[in-house]
């Protein structure tokens, strides 16, 4: 029971990874970013909605239903670490601006994002 109770402490206490997420059209060479707190979470909920044809992005979806999902390419483009002094901090303000260097770096590369 010990090692039970040990490995729920252990998930309870596992952070998930935050960062930015990016889904890339081969056909188009467009780019979608996304800024989130659950890396995961968000790769899998974008797939989801995509597939369903409720993204948020309408212009994507649009791709994603023309080009079909073989054509894209879903990965994280940059993960933000934890602060361990500060264990409650927000990092909303943090991933925004994360968000907006990799949008201006990706412009500069002459990469078109979705709007």
């Amino acid at each position: 029971m010990d090692r039970k109770r040990e490995l729920k402490e252990q998930y309870k206490n596992t952070k998930p990874d935050m960062g930015i997420i990016i889904i890339k059209s081969d056909v188009s060479n467009k780019c979608y970013l996304e800024a989130t707190r659950r890396i995961k979470g968000a790769i899998n909920k974008s797939i989801f909605t995509l597939d369903l044809g409720s993204h948020i992005n309408k212009e994507l979806q649009k791709d994603w239903n023309k080009f079909g999902k073989e054509h894209f390419t879903i990965q994280t483009l940059d993960e933000l670490e934890y602060d361990e002094e500060n264990p409650d901090k927000d990092y909303k303000k943090e991933l925004e601006m994360l968000l907006d260097l990799w949008k201006d770096k990706l412009i500069k590369e002459e990469a078109e994002l979705y709007k």
